[in-house]
């Protein structure tokens, strides 16, 4: 059963840059091609996709972030983190992070294990 667990900062002021970790138990982060993503949900919207980090390594992100949102990892710890910059209020919100698989019919993503969420505010 794979397990997910975000952690990280429950308030960041304006400006600064929100680093979240997801650690991931019961399957490693490297095998297989899955994607590894961050989904946010700010209150009244609908889940948003932030981006991911493929078991290969490499990286996608939304455009909606502007250049904003990375994505690291350490296979070591079997982690990856979030780091957003440059924060703004609008950015409070839940955040999540999913494994995603990509259907070969529909070439979208769909997520089949979640963590719990983090709710993250920003505000002075």
């Amino acid at each position: 059963q794979v397990q997910l667990q975000e952690s990280g900062p429950g308030l960041v002021k304006p400006s600064q840059t929100l680093s979240l970790t997801c650690t991931v138990s019961g399957g490693s982060i490297t095998t297989n091609a899955y994607y590894w993503s961050w989904i946010r949900q700010s209150p009244g919207k609908e889940l948003e996709w932030m981006g991911a980090i493929r078991s290969s390594g490499t990286t996608t992100y939304s455009p909606s972030f502007g250049g904003r949102a990375s994505i690291s990892r350490d296979t070591s710890k079997n982690q990856f983190t979030l780091h957003l910059t440059s924060v703004i209020p609008e950015d409070t919100a839940v955040y999540y992070c999913a494994r995603q698989t990509l259907v070969p019919s529909t070439r979208k993503r769909e997520s089949d294990y979640w963590g719990q969420g983090t709710q993250v505010t920003v505000s002075s």
